[in-house]
């Protein structure tokens, strides 16, 4: 047994048990692939796939034990390079990171800057997608860190802990009715056309929740996966918007304004997180890079 067959292992799982996309992430054939998943079933005197001719169709219930087993063996094998690294005080590497476009843009650039300040000898490698893509990736072993609002905290194998906590904003062109008058509530705001996040991003099912709760439709007219194209639309006048509140200056931009009558606790508050996978030490420069991130 040895640690590149725990590897194949784990990325034919990781593939949906395709051997052809498996071998393709591994830069191998896949008769090797296969050969040496055999190799390991035999040596273990466990079946670990159910197969139909050449074609894996499922996991043992040995298979997800042992799958388990090498998940953690593979971890801890990392763990010990990261020991190793630190050890010889090495401060250089690669940082792989991966964010949602709102995390991206509005929250990573301090800590981005401060991590070249600190750390001249590592490198970022920064990948956007939402929530679930970033899931996918931690898994896959793809990126180091995630930083995102949904999902993280809800994935039995990744660690995750609490940057910050955020609330939505209502935002809308200088001289819309909603910036005068009484304070808004949301029976006022489902009167306009709305612009807001996809359902994927940003805290979206809070603002869903939100108007269900109040017994209210509201007419949603775009949704988007990005803070900025929610801005230019709403600058537009397609639609009021209502999006993260890191997004938009104190002093509004592009002539929107925040809608200052629209209470900071309209819409549940929403909580941003940072996941890696489960069991995995993380570098000295990792951890300085999270602590930079919470607020």
């Amino acid at each position: 047994m040895n640690l590149q067959q725990l590897r194949y292992l784990r990325e034919t799982a990781l593939r949906g048990l395709n051997l052809t996309l498996a071998a393709q992430a591994l830069h191998t054939s896949q008769p090797g692939l296969s050969k040496a998943i055999r190799e390991l079933e035999d040596e273990l005197g466990v079946q670990i796939f159910v197969r139909q001719g050449k074609r894996l169709t499922a996991i043992t219930d040995e298979g997800r034990e042992v799958l388990a087993i090498a998940e953690r063996m593979l971890t801890e094998a990392e763990n010990l390079r990261s020991v190793g690294s630190e050890m010889r005080g090495a401060e250089a590497g690669v940082l792989r990171l991966a964010a949602t476009h709102t995390q991206a843009r509005y929250v990573l650039p301090p800590a981005v800057v401060r991590l070249r300040e600190a750390y001249p000898g590592v490198r970022l490698q920064l990948r956007q997608g939402n929530p679930a893509q970033i899931v996918a990736m931690l898994r896959a072993g793809e990126v180091d860190l995630g930083v995102a609002t949904e999902l993280l905290g809800r994935v039995d194998e990744l660690d995750s802990q609490v940057l910050f906590s955020w609330h939505h904003c209502v935002i809308a062109p200088a001289g819309h009715p909603l910036h005068g008058g009484q304070p808004v509530g949301l029976a006022e705001l489902a009167r306009y056309p709305l612009v807001t996040y996809d359902a994927q991003f940003a805290g979206r099912s809070g603002i869903d929740a939100a108007f269900t709760a109040a017994g209210l439709t509201p007419d949603i007219v775009l949704e988007a996966a990005d803070a900025d194209v929610i801005k230019a639309y709403s600058a537009l006048g397609l639609g009021v918007g209502i999006l993260t509140e890191m997004a938009i200056r104190p002093g509004g931009e592009d002539g929107l304004l925040r809608v200052e009558r629209a209470p900071a606790d309209l819409f549940p508050v929403n909580t941003t997180r940072v996941a890696y996978r489960r069991g995995r030490t993380l570098r000295r420069y990792e951890q300085a890079f999270v602590g930079w991130l919470a607020r």
